[in-house]
């Protein structure tokens, strides 16, 4: 079943109705579904860069049309580094390692414990957007969420020519 461009619309605004939700997530998707979602992703930001997959909320991988680069960049046109490297290392951090801060987000006594676990949020440098979170042990390193194997997905899964890269 193809959906339209406004359907599309409806599901990343979110006022997409609880069942159309349930059947478009629970069916195989139309092939156009991407393009179009793309397509819809492209018209939010400011800049031409043909987004090639997105990442997160206002987080994107984009191909560079000054020399077809592949980049991690924000919604706000933050380019942070290549697409296959950690783009959280780039970001504005804020962490949150003593119970005052804890006590900002849960209930007293309900917070995590410092020593155990802190809270990095991770921010765009241009808009303050908020981008990620994550909560390891202080200790931990930054955590890589993934590095995605665009070119099968492209290839194989959307039967579609990968974008050039530098």
């Amino acid at each position: 079943m193809a959906y339209t461009k406004a359907k599309i619309k409806d599901l990343l605004d979110g006022k997409i109705d609880r069942d159309t939700l349930h059947t478009m997530l629970s069916t195989p998707k139309d092939k156009e579904r991407f393009q179009v979602y793309l397509e819809l992703l492209q018209e939010q930001v400011k800049w031409d860069d043909q987004i090639i997959l997105p990442l997160g909320p206002k987080l994107y991988i984009v191909q560079r049309k000054l020399d077809k680069k592949w980049m991690i960049r924000s919604q706000a046109g933050y380019d942070f580094c290549e697409w296959d490297q950690n783009w959280k290392l780039h970001a504005r951090i804020r962490v949150r390692d003593t119970a005052a801060q804890m006590e900002e987000l849960y209930p007293r006594l309900m917070a995590p414990s410092p020593e155990w676990q802190v809270i990095r949020e991770y921010f765009c440098p241009l808009s303050g957007d908020l981008l990620d979170v994550e909560a390891p042990t202080p200790w931990y390193p930054v955590i890589h969420d993934f590095e995605p194997d665009i070119e099968a997905f492209y290839k194989d899964w959307l039967g579609m020519p990968v974008p050039e890269r530098a």
